[in-house]
């Protein structure tokens, strides 16, 4: 089963592989690229693995029927740009449910990664393959996504509030029982959203102003652009016009934690890097991410990586 003959793709979409249990999509732009790993699971089901390395993307998303789709993150962070101008995001360890209607042509993985999978059901000829199955399958896919998308809008819950399953299990199926274990576990995952009442266990997710986030992600930006500069919250505050409490609050919405302990990480992540490829001293290291003081540099290296730079860079030999 194919997915572009269920849903219409933008041109950067292509088709790269297919063996007839799965196809294998490409997803490509300047940032970066992607993999979308597809197997039909029954009629009208189809479970997509996305595995994307990439900053942003136009992504031209529109179904030929009606769609509910069951998204988990596994990894890493995606922004939903929605058609009335305001941006959602999805962290590792979520469940989103949506009907891609006010999806808008963009998505971005703020962390420049994001791993998870889709469970993509067309409503109309899922139900009639369920409805017609001799076990009896009771749920009323359209009423379900009416519950979980009142009004076409997304809503979303924390993976770990439906009980007794376990997600990593999709991730890890042995590919010989593959299809009947994807629809035993798909069935399962209807039949717990099908109990859940209206609105609860939801997490209400703040939505955030596309200039919004345009403003905070040209701060994060300015910030990595000058590792060497530690600036101070005010003072990023003044030089980009937007309150600190709203900065701080955006931020923390698209990249998933505050300003200093993002900063914090990509500076040692970034000096890792530098540790593996350079010979420079572990001291001028430090320097060029604004530590004078080695021992500071070396404890904040070990609280990101969890080793100290010298026993970092001795594991790379």
């Amino acid at each position: 089963m194919y997915i572009h003959e269920k849903v219409s793709l933008d041109e950067n979409v292509t088709l790269i592989a297919e063996n007839g249990k799965c196809a294998v999509y490409k997803v490509k732009d300047a940032s970066g690229e992607g993999l979308m790993t597809c197997y039909g699971v029954f009629p009208g089901v189809i479970l997509m693995y996305n595995d994307f390395h990439m900053e942003h993307c136009h992504s031209h998303i529109k179904p030929r029927t009606d769609l509910f789709c069951i998204d988990h993150c596994r990894e890493g962070r995606i922004e939903w740009e929605l058609d009335n101008g305001a941006c959602i995001y999805r962290e590792a360890g979520t469940l989103q449910f949506d009907t891609r209607e006010k999806h808008a042509l963009n998505f971005n993985c703020p962390l420049r990664h994001y791993h998870g999978l889709t469970i993509n059901i067309f409503i109309d000829e899922a139900q009639e393959h369920l409805s017609a199955s001799p076990d009896g399958f009771a749920v009323d896919l359209r009423g379900l996504r009416g519950k979980l998308c009142p009004g076409g809008w997304p809503s979303a819950m924390a993976a770990d509030k439906i009980p007794d399953f376990h997600f990593e299990l999709l991730y890890t199926i042995h590919e010989p029982i593959r299809a009947p274990l994807s629809r035993i576990k798909i069935l399962e995952l209807l039949l717990y959203v099908d109990v859940l009442p209206a609105g609860n266990e939801f997490i209400k997710r703040p939505y955030f102003r596309k200039d919004q986030v345009d403003t905070i992600k040209a701060i994060e930006r300015f910030m990595t652009a000058r590792p060497e500069n530690h600036y101070t919250i005010a003072e990023l505050s003044s030089r980009f016009k937007i309150s600190i409490t709203s900065m701080q609050r955006c931020f923390k919405g698209v990249y998933g934690s505050s300003i200093y302990a993002y900063m914090k990480a990509w500076r040692m992540n970034a000096a890792a890097v530098m540790l593996r490829q350079k010979n420079a001293s572990v001291i001028t290291i430090a320097a060029d991410f604004g530590y004078d003081n080695a021992s500071k540099f070396a404890g904040a290296f070990k609280d990101v990586l969890g080793k100290s730079p010298r026993e970092y860079r001795k594991d790379m030999v």
